[in-house]
């Protein structure tokens, strides 16, 4: 990656300054904004969007566009679309398009104009279910819901199972297009996600490759080397299969820990919903912990560094804005939101439980997780920026518990969560287990079941781990289907209309 030089922002002192107090040469009708635009900032400066936004970076008529979230942002777009000359950031103007994400062919003629969702929080009995055939869909009995059978990993020849990696890593590209699926064998696959047809084996990612799509192009998915030794990331086109080293941390790291042998998230990290800003852990090669360190993949330049002292995270990961670092760890340090330099840090649990980082209503990160030292088991969310925590509904119900996951990575539609829960223990059925819901951000949250997963718990493999495309109209989760098996697990995805969480 290369850099541009700076260039004078300011409109005093600058060479070219008119006399009069006209803007400078430099600052033609080029860097004005036209109809349907308005400029939010120049370049190299941040500004903040009040809600998810079409951006565009350049001047005159050579521009790169973005599609950002709702959050600050940093005015400067790679490539450059005009290297050495003044440019502005502008932020459509333009009403969204009603552009409604269209359901597969098997749900798109499913559901009633008149469909809602199911709101009430009751312990059902789970309905006795015949396990699908692939691409087929069918009514969850109790929710209404439109359910597809995406893999069959006999059929497909892929090896001991077919199932989403985890709930904190998005398994469908930024047009949903495209349904990435892991294997026993440590192979990792795509799927058509609207014919669930499997289109490859992948060439590159493998075994904890922590796999990310980019943010817009379809195409690009990132990977590190596996266990992230070697200390690079990678961007491979899945559709072609070329691959590039879009980041080369090796050296940089070295120079502050020289033993340092690999950089990743430990599996569970995810970078800002962009794609520019990553956090990562680095790792000695005893996989003793060395430190942390955040990078802007925009400008190759790694922001902060931060010493563990040997404290090895259970993971790290960049928040949706790019603002905070989370680190998660069952030591003294517990789960902590650094800013992106580490100078500041916010507290947000006293150990590392099973969470995601996502956007509330407002555009603010937040930390979603579940606290069992706390009286009831809450599931509960602190606003990275105020450090504000909110209890969103209890887990120890009539003296039960149960084990959950959490996916924030519905970008496009901030202020919701899917949690799924698993393995509950203690007593009678409750109206939260065994299921996959919609959960809101907010005090006393609607939530909205989607279908019970029939997963029967054997092992780490057969978890539901369900994980939510960035609009919040597919939602895939894994299910041995109540076979017992620890292995023979395939995917599953809810589809459901937009504008159905209300």
């Amino acid at each position: 990656m290369w850099r541009v030089a700076l260039v004078c922002l300011s409109l005093a002192g600058c060479g070219g300054d008119t006399v009069d107090g006209s803007l400078p040469s430099m600052l033609d009708a080029s860097g004005l904004a036209t109809e349907g635009w308005e400029t939010v900032a120049n370049q190299y400066q941040t500004f903040t969007l009040d809600k998810p936004s079409t951006v565009r970076f350049g001047r005159g008529d050579t521009w790169v566009t973005r599609e950002l979230p709702a959050g600050s942002a940093y005015c400067f777009f790679n490539p450059d679309p005009a290297p050495g000359q003044f440019k502005t950031c502008q932020r459509s103007t333009q009403p969204a398009p009603v552009n409604e994400p269209a359901l597969s062919p098997a749900c798109a003629t499913f559901y009633a104009p008149d469909f809602a969702l199911t709101s009430t929080r009751q312990a059902t009995p789970i309905p006795t279910l015949a396990k699908p055939a692939k691409g087929a869909a069918f009514s969850e009995p109790t929710y209404k819901t439109c359910v597809v059978r995406a893999t069959d990993h006999t059929a497909d020849g892929v090896s001991g199972f077919a199932r989403n990696d985890y709930s904190r890593r998005q398994a469908f590209n930024s047009n949903s297009t495209k349904q990435l699926v892991s294997a026993l064998d440590g192979y990792w696959h795509v799927y058509d996600a609207n014919t669930h047809a499997r289109l490859k084996q992948l060439s590159g990612p493998a075994a904890d490759a922590e796999p990310q799509w980019h943010p817009t192009n379809p195409d690009l998915l990132y990977y590190l080397p596996t266990n992230g030794v070697g200390m690079q990331l990678h961007e491979l086109n899945v559709s072609t299969g070329a691959s590039r080293v879009v980041g080369d941390f090796g050296a940089r790291l070295k120079a502050r820990w020289p033993t340092a042998m690999a950089a990743w998230t430990k599996s569970e990290g995810s970078p800002s919903a962009d794609g520019r800003y990553w956090c990562f852990m680095v790792d000695a090669s005893d996989w003793s912990s060395l430190g942390v360190f955040t990078w802007d993949r925009d400008t190759n330049t790694v922001l902060g560094m931060y010493d563990t002292h040997g404290e090895r995270p259970d993971h790290v990961s960049m928040s949706p804005s790019g603002n905070h670092c989370v680190v998660s760890s069952d030591g003294a340090l517990g789960t902590v939101a650094f800013s992106r330099d580490f100078s500041k840090k916010t507290q947000l649990l006293a150990k590392s439980e099973h969470s995601d980082l996502a956007l509330d209503a407002n555009g603010d990160d937040v930390y979603v997780a579940v606290d069992y030292q706390s009286n009831a088991g809450d599931v509960f969310m602190v606003n990275l920026r105020t450090g504000v925590r909110t209890a969103l509904f209890s887990t120890y119900l009539s003296g039960t518990a149960t084990a959950l996951h959490v996916s924030g990575k519905a970008f496009a539609r901030p202020g919701w969560v899917v949690v799924s829960t698993y393995a509950d223990y203690g007593g009678a059925l409750q109206w939260l287990h065994r299921k996959v819901m919609a959960v809101q951000l907010n005090a006393n949250p609607t939530l909205y079941t989607l279908a019970h997963h029939r997963t029967a718990s054997n092992g780490y493999w057969t978890e539901p781990v369900a994980s939510v495309n960035r609009d919040f109209t597919r939602v895939v989760f894994n299910s041995n289907w109540g076979s017992g098996s620890a292995t023979d697990v395939d995917t599953y995805v809810v589809e459901i209309p937009a504008g159905a969480l209300k």
